[in-house]
């Protein structure tokens, strides 16, 4: 590239200190030489402001006063980038860790198409560096399912070394070029957190642009499936805001059936069989979640 576009790295924050000075750390070290970090922080009592201010002076703070979820303090950072005249923002977790070269090879694959306008890395668990925790997402249209490709997998090779075309990338890492901002808008902040990066990358998609997964791009997810698992209010909003995808993306009826089906046997297998009884939290979390969507309660869950 005779000219790199400059890229606004934005990192939200919230209560989530050691994890968000380790990827800015890691950020530090990218060979990119056209990037500012934007951390955008959603209103932390854990003193991790004050410890980036210490730590990483040459950042840029956004300080909400409440916790905006993901969707409201990230899009607080893209208008950061809009206002700046910068030519990309990268979504990027705060507990992840990336490669020096990352976002170089990122924003290459994405230079070499003009019609790209979302463009995602290889990414690994952090206790597991060579097991795949997204090679990008796909959609079942049909049965109104989403999920990530390659997930747990060991990286053997298998998708290869050139970008490829893929339904979604994860808002874990999500570099977006400036055009989609601007010709598709913001988040969706009725998701507030979870499949807003899925919604996002349809609406993109039938814009006209493509989504890219790019295996030579490469970084490192501190998630806990298990943690998540046990999670009463990740269920809730995994469940609300499936529906909310499968509503604002305009499915079919039968991927509402078949979704509310699944939700049924989830709840009936988590009432009737004994080992699962101990899930009560996230059952209860489940039916509000679908009472929720049916009355169209989005944002932030309301506490009952």
């Amino acid at each position: 590239m005779s000219a790199w576009p400059r890229v606004g790295v934005i990192v939200l924050n919230w209560n989530g200190g050691d994890d968000t000075l380790a990827c800015l750390a890691s950020l530090a070290r990218l060979d990119y030489p056209a990037f500012e970090v934007v951390v955008v922080d959603n209103g932390s009592t854990d003193g991790s402001v004050p410890a980036v201010r210490q730590r990483f002076p040459e950042v840029v703070l956004l300080l909400n006063e409440e916790n905006l979820g993901y969707t409201g303090g990230n899009n607080v950072g893209l208008l950061h980038v809009l206002d700046r005249g910068l030519d990309y923002a990268l979504l990027l977790n705060n507990d992840t860790e990336v490669a020096p070269n990352f976002l170089r090879v990122l924003v290459g694959a994405a230079e070499a198409d003009p019609a790209v306008g979302v463009a995602g890395p290889m990414i690994y668990y952090y206790d597991r560096p060579e097991v795949i925790w997204s090679a990008g997402g796909a959609i079942d249209w049909r049965r109104g399912r989403t999920w990530m490709v390659g997930l747990d997998e060991q990286d053997t090779g298998q998708f290869g070394t050139q970008p490829r075309e893929v339904d979604f990338v994860t808002g874990c890492a999500l570099l977006v070029k400036r055009e989609v901002l601007e010709r598709v808008g913001l988040l969706d902040e009725r998701f507030f957190a979870y499949y807003e990066e899925a919604e996002w990358c349809v609406r993109a998609r039938r814009a006209g642009f493509k989504t890219l997964h790019v295996p030579q791009a490469h970084i490192w997810h501190k998630i806990s499936p298990v943690a998540q698992a046990d999670s009463p209010l990740v269920h809730y909003y995994m469940t609300r805001n499936r529906l909310l995808f499968l509503k604002a993306a305009g499915a079919g009826v039968g991927a509402w059936l078949h979704a509310l089906a699944e939700d049924l046997r989830t709840l009936l297998a988590w009432g009737l069989r004994p080992r699962w009884r101990h899930k009560q939290a996230q059952r209860r979390a489940m039916v509000q979640a679908i009472v929720d969507a049916g009355r169209g309660r989005w944002g932030q869950q309301a506490v009952r």
